[in-house]
């Protein structure tokens, strides 16, 4: 069984190599999608029964480890030196160090890296991170899905 939540935060970022206008800083209202699979738990007086994980335990789980740290933040790749710089001189600025460029490709990445170890079979029942969908407008977005192992 495969569950969904959304989720929407606010971040700035900038794309340093790009030839439009996307180089120039800028802002997105992102929407991030955790899909998770799992089985079904069928355990009487639980109350998770009949869910493959509560839908606000998916939401606490994913502001606290991701959502929150990436609200309202700008979204910085380390290697953007004049904009590290100068935002660390803006006192108490909320600022991500990225070890990437923030497209929407690698923060969907990113996302999944860090989202991968927090929803990691708790309940028994083979939870485990399928995909994370990172909306960088309503028309754009990108997808990290889990590596199926070769045969």
């Amino acid at each position: 069984m495969f569950i969904t939540r959304r989720l929407e935060f606010d971040a700035g970022h900038r794309i340093p190599d790009h030839k439009s206008q996307c180089r120039h800083l800028h802002g997105h209202r992102y929407a991030i999608e955790i899909t998770l699979g799992g089985d079904i738990i069928r355990q009487a007086g639980n109350a998770a029964n009949g869910m493959v994980m509560d839908f606000s335990e998916v939401k606490a789980l994913a502001k606290t480890h991701l959502v929150d740290l990436w609200d309202h933040a700008f979204l910085a790749f380390a290697g953007d030196t004049a904009i590290v710089e100068f935002l660390g001189t803006l006192p108490g600025h909320k600022t991500v160090i990225l070890d990437c460029v923030p497209t929407a490709e690698n923060l969907a990445e990113k996302a999944f890296a860090i989202l991968d170890e927090v929803y990691r079979d708790s309940f028994g029942n083979h939870l485990h991170l399928e995909r994370v969908r990172l909306y960088e407008t309503p028309n754009c977005w990108a997808d990290a899905v889990r590596q199926k192992p070769a045969i």
